[in-house]
C-alpha cells in the first residue's frame, strides 16, 4: 500500500475506534444512570433516550468503515476465489464501482441533510443533519477506504479477509 494510503487509512481508523469507543461509552453511561434513577429514585432524566438515539447511528455507521477496511464488510470471497487470473480485474472493477456508489450516496445524502436540519428533537433541539450527516460522512469514508484498497487489490496482494493476509 502506498504510503499516502496507508497515512490516510490509519487517519481513518483512529477516527473510527474513537467515535466507537466514545460513543459506546457515552450511551452505555446515560442508560445505566438512567436505569439506576428509575429504580433509586422512580424518575428519569428526560433526555436519556434522545441523546442514545442520536449516537447510534454514529456508533454503527464508524464500525460499517471499520469492517470496510477489514474486508468483512459486503464481501463474497467463494466466488472471486475460483477466477484465477482474471480475479484482480473482477475485484477492482467491483472497488471502482463501490466507490461511485458511495460517493453517489454521499451526493444525494447532502441535499437530504439540508432539509434534516429544520427538523429538531423535542428535547434536545438538535438539528436532524446530526444523524443525516453521519451518512454523509460514512459513506464518503467507505469510499476512501475502498479508494485505498484499489491499487493493492490490482497487485493481488492478500486482503485482510483472506487467510494469510497482514492485518
Amino acid at each position: 500500500m502506498h504510503p499516502i494510503f496507508k497515512v490516510i487509512d490509519r487517519a481513518i481508523t483512529w477516527w473510527c475506534h474513537a467515535v466507537l469507543y466514545v460513543t459506546l461509552a457515552v450511551v452505555f453511561a446515560i442508560l445505566s444512570v438512567n436505569v439506576a434513577l428509575r429504580y433509586a429514585a422512580g424518575t428519569s432524566l428526560s433526555w436519556a433516550s434522545e441523546l442514545p438515539e442520536l449516537l447510534f447511528p454514529w456508533m454503527i455507521m464508524a464500525g460499517v468503515v471499520l469492517a470496510a477496511q477489514h474486508g468483512s464488510h459486503i464481501a463474497v470471497v467463494m466466488l472471486t476465489q475460483k477466477l484465477g487470473s482474471a480475479r484482480r480485474w473482477v475485484l477492482a472493477a467491483g472497488a471502482v464501482i463501490v466507490v461511485i456508489l458511495y460517493t453517489g450516496l454521499a451526493w444525494e445524502a447532502w441535499p437530504v441533510m439540508l432539509i434534516a436540519a429544520d427538523e429538531r428533537t423535542p428535547i434536545m433541539q438538535v438539528p436532524g443533519s446530526v444523524s443525516v450527516g453521519c451518512l454523509l460522512i460514512g459513506f464518503l469514508l467507505l469510499a476512501v477506504v475502498t479508494l485505498c484498497r484499489i491499487p493493492q487489490i490490482w497487485r493481488g496482494d492478500a486482503l485482510p479477509s483472506e487467510p494469510g493476509a497482514d492485518a
